[in-house]
């Protein structure tokens, strides 16, 4: 397959590229998703997004951009809600939501925005944790399965107990199936893509028109990956199926305490070395998974009895064991697993355990990204333990005790992905400017596999075309009965209907061989995903073979071979 520029939808594409992000192009006239979010907590609430969207009504602002007046304010008054009432919402339309809350009555509270149509209960479409005396940026959105020519959006305190609640700048915006796909190709050409020209000359420096160029990308930058287990050791189709499709790789099990050290002292790494010689051999890169879990459901037994200089004294030996085994072999390390919904060792060691664990990580190995990692923060809005504002405290909190090298892992277990929940909480979790990861995506096995396969490539395209994503790991590691929650193909490594999204996606997402001839200036142009490439010049009896990078930045890549 050709990727070249001279085709219709690059061409399109193209021109989307020169266009700012708040800008619309002439050949599209649909809304540009607006990355915008807000983390801290404003004395005065900003204008709504997209001008309010379908919530658009006559607002007066300040010279500073501050809400003097808006006609959608309202406040809970008496115990009741405040609410926005919705006409005519339409089936499959993706909506983004956004507004601008403050408490009064309490220090602060989890404001949850809550979705009812005529044939939904209360569905969260997006939360966050609210002040008094100022406002904070609430943003989600939701997809409904059916249309609805009443529903109402209630703005509540997710705790329960009453608080007054002030609204403001409220929007709604539309998205159509096709006009978030262009937005979603939009940042993939500007993110994952870039213009290469290559310049063939003799060497005088005499431009070679008429030169046969081929171009072959040979492997990519972006990682997507795949859990393994140790069924992949001594599995030669096993290997060989993982290594055609990917370039990064977790161990689901194999590196956690339970199973490096099930009796106390008896540390033994066989299983995990042997599956890391086969990463290496095949030059795929590995998340290191995990070094604690915060779930006493998946500490060692032994270690559940432990306390105090016992505890702590085994809590060091494991992280000096596998830092000092592993070092420089892992790009990241999961350090304190599910932190936000279990605390198993800050109830045995202190409020300090987890800075401990961190500090001593990074001091054991510098370079490896050290990430939080948790589930049900861009799976759902409902879970109150794992909210984005919660991740976003605990990674500050992380931070202001010195923590270095964070990086944001987000597990992905999904059973229905809402598309504009996932972008709006990326939206806030970018504000921290730090490398975020989907860590262990999957589909609920309660949905049939057809259905899995159709939000998985939702949940793919999501992260794929996510600026500041920076790398997605499924959680599809084979065992002879089967998957954790879903898997790729069968036991003969027949593909399932996920596998062949994978397989699609993996291929979209590649460049595929470009040939063409070097025109009048000795030089030929094509758009490429980033990674490395090999090329081939040849002209007349003459030919050449060498390789480049391609990597991420605005300007055009130049290239140049001499023949």
């Amino acid at each position: 397959m050709v990727q070249d520029i001279p085709s219709c939808c690059h061409i399109f594409f193209f021109l989307l590229l020169l266009l700012r992000p708040s800008s619309v192009s002439p050949l599209y006239d649909g809304p540009l998703y607006d990355f915008t979010a807000y983390t801290e907590c404003k004395e005065h609430p900003e204008k709504p997004l997209y001008g309010g969207g379908i919530f658009k009504r006559e607002s007066q602002y300040s010279q500073s951009g501050a809400v003097v007046e808006d006609r959608f304010a309202s406040k809970a008054v008496n115990g009741y809600m405040p609410s926005l009432l919705l006409n005519n919402l339409t089936q499959a339309t993706i909506y983004s939501f956004s507004i601008w809350v403050r408490v009064q009555g309490s220090n602060s509270a989890m404001i949850r925005a809550s979705l009812q149509g005529e044939k939904d209960a209360f569905v969260c479409i997006g939360t966050v944790s609210a002040k008094s005396g100022c406002w904070s940026f609430l943003k989600g959105g939701f997809v409904l399965d059916s249309p609805s020519n009443l529903s109402t959006i209630f703005i509540q305190n997710a705790g329960g107990n009453d608080v007054n609640i002030d609204i403001a700048s409220p929007s709604l915006q539309p998205f159509t199936k096709q006009q978030w796909r262009i937005n979603q190709e939009y940042i993939i050409n500007h993110q994952r893509k870039r213009a290469v020209t290559i310049h063939v000359s003799d060497a005088k420096g005499m431009k070679l028109q008429g030169a046969a160029i081929s171009i072959e990308q040979i492997s990519k930058d972006f990682p997507i990956g795949s859990a393994i287990a140790k069924t992949i050791l001594g599995n030669l189709p096993y290997q060989n199926w993982f290594v055609k499709r990917f370039n990064a790789a977790v161990f689901e099990n194999e590196l956690k305490w339970y199973a490096t050290e099930p009796h106390q002292g008896q540390v033994n790494y066989t299983i995990s070395d042997q599956m890391l010689q086969f990463l290496r051999a095949n030059k795929i890169i590995a998340r290191g998974h995990n070094i604690f879990w915060e779930d006493p459901k998946y500490t060692p037994a032994w270690v559940l009895n432990l306390t105090g200089i016992q505890l702590r004294s085994a809590v060091n030996s494991r992280i000096h064991s596998l830092m000092n085994q592993y070092k420089e072999e892992f790009i990241h390390w999961d350090v304190s697993n599910e932190m936000l919904h279990f605390d198993f060792y800050e109830q045995k060691l202190g409020p300090d355990a987890t800075l401990h664990f961190f500090e001593t990580a990074h001091k054991s190995d510098p370079l490896a990204t050290l990430f939080m990692n948790d589930f049900n923060v861009v799976e759902t809005c409902s879970d109150v333990n794992s909210t984005v504002d919660a991740f976003i405290s605990k990674i500050r909190e992380l931070q202001q005790n010195g923590v270095f090298m964070d990086g944001i892992g987000l597990e992905g277990h999904f059973t229905t992905p809402n598309p504009p929940l996932i972008r709006a909480i990326l939206d806030k979790l970018a504000t921290l400017d730090l490398p975020i990861w989907l860590t262990e995506v999957d589909i609920s096995k309660t949905l049939d596999q057809d259905t899995q396969a159709i939000y998985l490539e939702q949940v793919l395209r999501e992260g794929f075309s996510y600026p500041s994503v920076n790398g997605i790991m499924l959680w599809t590691a084979l065992h002879p009965n089967g998957c954790y929650q879903m898997c790729l193909t069968d036991n003969d490594f027949r593909n399932l209907p996920s596998g062949d999204v994978v397989d699609k996606l993996l291929e979209e997402w590649h460049t595929g061989l470009v040939e063409g001839v070097a025109d009048k200036q000795g030089s030929h142009s094509f758009y490429g995903f980033l990674g490395e490439y090999r090329i081939s010049v040849k002209y007349g009896n003459r030919t050449t073979s060498s390789t480049f990078s391609l990597s991420g930045g605005d300007e055009t890549r130049h290239f140049t071979v001499t023949l």
